[in-house]
């Protein structure tokens, strides 16, 4: 298995970047970050009351300014917020720094998933299926552009998309 030292999740709300980055960085023995939780320590404000405030943009901006910091950061698993690869500066910093895993849901999942959390801040605009389809339009591309190895989490526990993901990578010798 090749070594990995620094590792970048990718993907749509809902996918399970958080999670399965916790169970990945452990099997890999690497440290679990997270973007949006280092936005929230940094400002001592969580993501909702950012947008509120701030709007998107201004959320962006403090989004890119992490990722900045922590794509230099070596043995981690950083899971990343699911517009971070909007900005082109995240895409290259992203895509030159580290291995991308784009974890890829389906809308169908995502909805599912998200359907309870009040903390999604985008969903709050309209109709969850409406905006997770219209989101997904315009990032799976980039997604894809960026990634270094794509996995499906439709139907799978975390963990087991952890476990999977381990698998793969050791056999892409």
């Amino acid at each position: 298995m090749r070594k990995l030292h620094r590792v970048f999740l990718v993907g749509p709300m809902g996918a399970g970047k958080s999670t399965i980055g916790k169970y990945l960085a452990r099997q890999l023995g690497l440290a679990f970050a997270d973007t949006d939780t280092e936005i929230e320590h940094r400002t001592g404000a969580d993501i909702p009351w950012i947008f509120d405030v701030e709007g998107e943009a201004g959320f962006r901006d403090r989004e890119q300014q992490v990722v900045e910091e922590m794509t230099l950061m070596d043995d981690i698993v950083l899971a990343t917020g699911g517009g971070v690869i909007m900005r082109p500066e995240n895409r290259e910093a992203l895509g030159n720094r580290g291995f991308v895993i784009y974890l890829h849901a389906t809308v169908d999942e995502q909805v599912r998933r998200t359907r309870n959390d009040r903390k999604r801040p985008l969903l709050r605009l309209g109709n969850p299926a409406t905006i997770l389809r219209d989101l997904m339009a315009v990032r799976d591309p980039l997604y894809r552009d960026i990634a270094d190895h794509v996995i499906d989490t439709d139907g799978c526990s975390p963990r087991m998309v952890a476990q999977r993901l381990m698998q793969e990578l050791t056999s892409d010798q």
